[in-house]
């Protein structure tokens, strides 16, 4: 998978996403042949155990991008830059976007509509593909009010506008979260570049879940537009208290499991 390819799939051929975190999750990602694997910064949330993505930085970020590269070698793999990595100059921007390609990502992700323009066309010029992030930004979090759908009436007309700024900026496709359905279409519709949906209804591009929420491995809060295709939750939990049991009970290690001294 390449940018070209990713571009030449809209309106032929849905684009499947999904958040990867390790090298065992991407390794699973390509074996099953995902699109994209995005390393998100949600891995504040779902792995680091934090309440918001404020609080990863790019060291976070370095790690786990080469963990999933590592994983996942063949995969097209797409990096979160996270809070304050790109907001207070545009050389901030440039420099840690190298340093996320250089750790292992073929594109970055980033936040934003109109105040992100003029970066993106910079990393695009020298050569930094990069996917855009409008609708509910969670890095915006604090300034939005919570978590609030976006692309209401009030709103859809800018939504609109960004979509073209950032396509005229040079995104190779934008990711739409928690936009209501008839914005995120209008979106799709008025941009030639692909739309990944996360909680933006059944007419974009593609679709991006996150790996812990679709796996059923979340089993606190989960949002309306997630659909679990498993319950690894509770087959985990199983495990885990068979194993306790086969301990306190001593038939584990059973004989098959053990070493002896004459054995090569």
């Amino acid at each position: 998978m390449n940018v070209r390819k990713l571009i030449k799939m809209k309106g032929k051929e849905p684009i499947t996403m999904v958040t990867a975190y390790d090298y065992f999750s991407a390794k699973l990602c390509e074996r099953a042949q995902i699109d994209v694997i995005l390393v998100g910064d949600s891995l504040g949330n779902v792995v680091l155990g934090y309440d918001t993505t404020l609080k990863v930085d790019m060291e976070d970020m370095i790690r786990h991008i080469s963990a999933v590269k590592r994983g996942a070698p063949n995969s097209f793999i797409v990096g979160d830059m996270p809070f304050m990595s790109y907001q207070a100059s545009d050389e901030d921007g440039l420099k840690n976007a190298g340093r996320l390609m250089r750790a292992g990502a073929n594109a970055i992700k980033l936040e934003g509509g109109r105040r992100v323009a003029p970066l993106i066309s910079k990393l695009v010029d020298v050569g930094i593909p990069v996917m855009g992030h409008i609708g509910f930004t969670p890095q915006s979090v604090n300034q939005i009010g919570g978590y609030r759908v976006q692309g209401k009436e009030e709103d859809a007309y800018r939504m609109i506008e960004e979509a073209k700024m950032l396509e005229d900026s040079g995104v190779f496709s934008i990711v739409l979260e928690l936009t209501v359905e008839e914005t995120a279409k209008e979106i799709t519709e008025s941009i030639s570049i692909p739309t990944i949906g996360i909680g933006a209804g059944r007419y974009c591009d593609g679709q991006v879940l996150v790996w812990h929420d679709l796996l059923g491995v979340n089993d606190e809060h989960v949002p309306k537009f997630v659909k679990k295709y498993a319950d690894l939750s509770s087959e985990i939990e199983r495990a885990l208290k068979l194993y306790i049991s086969d301990v306190k009970n001593r038939t584990f290690p059973e004989e098959k499991h053990s070493f002896r001294r004459h054995e090569k």
